[in-house]
């Protein structure tokens, strides 16, 4: 057990033949009273530093943790957000792919619908050029026939004999 400096002021010493001065002993002894409680006060405030310290040092090490919780927390947080936007990135790609086969297919569909179309146009402008050619060649064979130059020839005798009768009348006025 430690001393204390009760115990120093208290200590009774025998007394021998010829011995320590009693007066430089006592001297000495209240001087190392004096330190050895001047030694023990800054014991106690070191020991009450180091307590508070020790304290402080426990509350940072808290914060401490609790930041690298709250960090690990965030990663994740981070990851997790990175890989649904990956995600929904990969859905949007797939949507705009799906919606460009629709757009692509509706447009063959479209350009063969219009390509049959003009085949059909072309088929049935190729039947009116040929009725059309052929009503024009029976027109024309029927300005070739010989009945057509009677019709004509009778026509004119007509015409000559109105002629005719149309000076005689005129004379006669």
């Amino acid at each position: 057990m430690p001393l204390t400096p009760l115990d120093i002021h208290n200590k009774e010493f025998t007394r021998g033949f010829r011995g320590y001065d009693e007066d430089e002993v006592n001297e000495f002894l209240d001087q190392v009273i004096k330190d050895y409680e001047s030694v023990m006060q800054e014991k106690n405030e070191l020991f009450t530093k180091v307590n508070e310290l020790e304290e402080r040092l426990e509350h940072f090490s808290n914060i401490e943790e609790t930041l690298n919780k709250s960090i690990l927390v965030a990663q994740e947080s981070a990851e997790e957000v990175k890989r649904n936007a990956q995600k929904e990135s990969q859905l949007i790609i797939k949507e705009a792919e799906k919606n460009a086969d629709r757009i692509i297919n509706d447009a063959l569909n479209k350009s063969r619908k219009i390509e049959l179309e003009i085949e059909e146009l072309k088929k049935q402008a190729s039947v009116y050029r040929t009725r059309f050619k052929m009503l024009i060649e029976a027109q024309l064979e029927m300005l070739h026939n010989e009945d057509w130059d009677e019709v004509v020839d009778t026509e004119n005798e007509e015409e000559s004999r109105e002629s005719v009768y149309s000076g005689e009348s005129r004379q006669v006025d």
